[in-house]
């Protein structure tokens, strides 16, 4: 809410971008307190976790021990309310791939909100910038055979999306049994109640169980861990592809209706799977007139190394789930895509059923849609996917080098893109997972020397901005090396 004393700034926007630049405190020029000023540190601390419940944890640990609390970020760091900076290894949330300080999506966001800050895209309206978004995220997926955009607020909603959709493709097609869907084992598919239907982890599952039925899962392509004992990511990957047949044997090709994997899978330990394995598994859906669904929304726009996961392995779907880097994590969007084999389903349909009774509030959101132009503008311009491959391999191979001077190091899974998992055990010859204590002792000790990583069960995750520096990487390693020596 902004209130009166903004009109007086100046009637002009230049100027009021000027005047946030020149540094005078946002919380006063805008005023968005409606005349009070910002609450001060000691009512933050003593109202933290009171009253906000935070996704993925437990409402009393974070009552017993509140969250920590960022205050500002720069670059590719972070400062919490003390005062601590450290390099964000996360990327806020696999999401922050241009950094902090991407001055022309901020200011893209400020503009549109004066301009238009909302107005709904349902059938009937739509806005400038929807229109030119997705002309850009088409262009942007064309050579993986994407043609067709649909907005969302974010990745769960982009995988529900998908799923909903190919569903009625089937239907359109005149195979109204295709109704089932399977997935990997690991696989990490939003918490929507699709997403988590098909989700590979079960802590994600178990407690809003009964899901959606109809949803199976494979073992995942992850060599340090699979019900064959198979080291070898070849023979792996074709273990699984063998077993999918199996699966759709058993189930009856006719009965469904596709298969969604991540290029990479991330939150599930970045798994990284054989280079043959998404192509097997696409030559298995053609066989079986089955849908092959990408999830892109970590690896999409550059995190790979290349501008989507399954370019990176040579395959082109036939939808794909995106969000995340597609605004850097200033405003939520996500957006579903399609090729041109589901999208002339669709648009080639005269029964009327081909009407997409599906779609979100803040769908190719006026804001939302000029954040996402601002971004894949400057993602492009600063093309980003070279340096995250260049800041992979160095990170993977920093890790590597630490993995000789810290026997606790199980596995260490990355090297495409800036994506990274470092499993940790207590027993290398036996696998034996790191306890939950020690886990959260080497992530504390990473923290105060510089780095804040994500923990994932026994499994350290990084997923730093593209932009990141040699230097910065660096720091990473030196905060890693001292948070090992935690154990």
């Amino acid at each position: 809410m902004v209130t009166h004393n903004l009109l007086k700034l100046s009637s002009s926007f230049d100027d009021i971008l000027d005047k946030l630049k020149t540094g005078i405190n946002n919380a006063n020029v805008l005023n968005l307190q409606v005349g009070k000023k910002m609450k001060d540190d000691n009512f933050l601390k003593a109202n933290n976790a009171k009253h906000l419940w935070h996704p993925m944890g437990h409402p009393k640990d974070s009552l017993e021990k509140p969250p920590r609390i960022i205050r500002k970020a720069e670059g590719v760091k972070i400062t919490d309310i003390e005062g601590h900076q450290t390099v964000d290894a996360v990327g806020g949330l696999w999401c922050v791939n241009l950094g902090y300080s991407n001055d022309t999506i901020k200011e893209a966001i400020t503009k549109q909100l004066y301009d238009l800050p909302y107005y709904s895209s349902f059938a009937g309206t739509t806005n400038a910038m929807a229109i030119e978004a997705s002309f850009m995220v088409r262009n942007l997926f064309a050579e993986d055979g994407m043609s067709r955009v649909f907005f969302t607020s974010g990745g769960s909603d982009s995988v529900d999306t998908c799923l909903r959709l190919a569903r009625q493709y089937h239907r359109l097609k005149g195979e109204p049994t295709r109704t089932k869907f399977i997935s990997l084992k690991k696989g990490y598919h939003g918490t929507h109640f699709g997403g988590a239907s098909v989700n590979g982890n079960n802590r994600f599952r178990i407690n809003y169980e009964p899901l959606l039925p109809g949803c199976f899962h494979l073992p995942s392509p992850y060599t340090y861990r699979n019900p064959y004992n198979e080291t070898d990511s070849s023979k792996l990957a074709q273990n699984i592809a063998a077993s999918f047949e199996d699966e759709i044997v058993f189930q009856g090709a006719n009965s469904i209706a596709a298969f969604i994997m991540e290029p990479i899978q991330g939150a599930g330990g970045v798994i990284v799977p054989d280079p043959s394995f998404m192509t097997l598994m696409r030559e298995m859906c053609d066989k079986y007139g089955i849908l092959l669904i990408s999830d892109e929304v970590i690896t999409g726009f550059g995190r790979t190394g290349d501008w989507s996961g399954a370019r990176h392995w040579g395959v082109k779907p036939d939808m794909m789930s995106t969000a995340k880097g597609i605004t850097s994590g200033y405003y939520p969007v996500g957006a579903a895509l399609m090729s041109d084999k589901v999208s002339e389903v669709f648009e080639n349909d005269k029964t009327g059923e081909g009407t997409i009774f599906h779609g979100y509030t803040y769908s190719a959101h006026p804001v939302g849609a000029a954040a996402v132009v601002a971004c894949l503008s400057e993602t492009e311009r600063l093309d980003t996917k070279v340096n995250a491959e260049a800041r992979g391999i160095q990170l993977y191979n920093g890790v590597t080098e630490l993995a000789k001077r810290h026997n606790i190091v199980g596995d260490i899974r990355g090297g495409h893109g800036l994506m990274l998992g470092i499993e940790l055990v207590s027993d290398q010859n036996k696998k034996t997972p790191l306890d939950n204590d020690h886990m959260k002792k080497i992530h504390q000790k990473t923290y105060e020397c510089g780095a804040m990583v994500r923990l994932g069960l026994n499994n350290i995750l990084m997923s730093p901005p593209l932009t990141i520096s040699e230097s910065e990487i660096n720091q990473i390693l030196e905060a890693l090396d001292e948070g090992l020596t935690a154990f």
